[in-house]
């Protein structure tokens, strides 16, 4: 997935990056709450994530307004993007103000792409590098700060399944994570053509997804759905993603443009929200490890 195509890439939508933190955060203990909530306050954004919620919670507002903060940048134009645009200032409390689009993913070869092309991406890399940081004390504040929202969102996307892999198309070329990959979509009437990448996004919540709508979302996947069996480490979720990507991720047949049909998308939508489950949980367990009693 090349920078110039991943901008589509937003792995899942804002509403299904809130739903991850908030199942983690309802899992957290108090004091892992707590060093969170310390470090976010240290976030050169913190104010503006409270203006954004109407929650009365100040810590709860910038766990769950974080969580969306790397993919909210796309559109600030405060930062820029490597190899598109000149670097703009760097403020207070940033390392600099870079997007970092390939932070977001990990392209895997899938199916006949497998030995055709390199990995792309630095999913796999930066999720050990930022739990790294958020979790050394000897680090510093500013540091750990930046580094935790990248965190919270980072694990919600390696638990999508086309943000870690690519099928090469039929002229030889990748797909992009599905970026490049038609599809029609039946079960949404405002935007039937998209691509499947898109589509995958889009399948757990709607981006507006907040408050007690979110609360009520949460209720509903915690019931239906049991937290991952293993919590396991960053390496493990993507190679789950990767294989969930090549068996379960793509339509069968060989239309140039499939549409997408009821059983494919009522078996996609069940995956999804148990990716959102897994991917809440495990954040939780390794924030408990990382900032735990600290």
């Amino acid at each position: 997935m090349s920078v110039a195509s991943s901008p589509a890439a937003l792995a899942w939508n804002a509403g299904g990056h809130r739903v991850v933190a908030m199942i983690a955060w309802e899992a957290l203990d108090t004091s892992t709450r707590w060093a969170a909530a310390k470090l976010l306050r240290a976030h050169p954004d913190f104010l503006q994530w409270q203006e954004r919620s109407r929650d009365a919670d100040a810590d709860l507002t910038a766990f769950l307004e974080a969580s969306t903060w790397p993919d909210d940048i796309r559109r600030d134009k405060r930062f820029y993007t490597a190899g598109l645009e000149a670097p703009t200032p760097t403020l207070a409390g940033f390392p600099d103000m870079e997007r970092r689009l390939d932070w977001h993913y990990v392209d895997l070869p899938v199916g006949s792409a497998v030995g055709k092309a390199g990995t792309d991406g630095e999913l796999d890399r930066q999720l050990v590098e930022l739990a790294d940081t958020v979790g050394n004390r000897q680090a510093s504040t500013a540091a750990r700060a930046y580094a935790l929202p990248w965190l919270l969102h980072l694990v919600g996307d390696a638990h999508q399944p086309l943000h870690t892999a690519s099928r090469a198309q039929p002229d030889g070329r990748s797909d992009n994570g599905g970026n490049e990959q038609p599809v029609v979509n039946p079960f949404d009437q405002r935007h039937p053509s998209t691509n499947l990448h898109r589509y995958w996004d889009d399948l757990p919540a709607p981006p507006w997804l907040r408050g007690s709508r979110l609360e009520s979302a949460v209720r509903a996947l915690n019931q239906g759905f049991r937290p991952p069996l293993v919590a396991g480490v960053s390496a493990q979720w993507i190679e789950e993603s990767r294989q969930l990507a090549r068996d379960q991720a793509y339509p069968p047949g060989r239309d140039e443009v499939p549409t997408i049909d009821s059983q494919f998308h009522e078996n996609a939508l069940a995956l999804a929200r148990q990716r959102m489950i897994d991917a809440g949980y495990r954040l939780a367990d390794l924030l408990h490890r990382l900032l735990g009693g600290k």
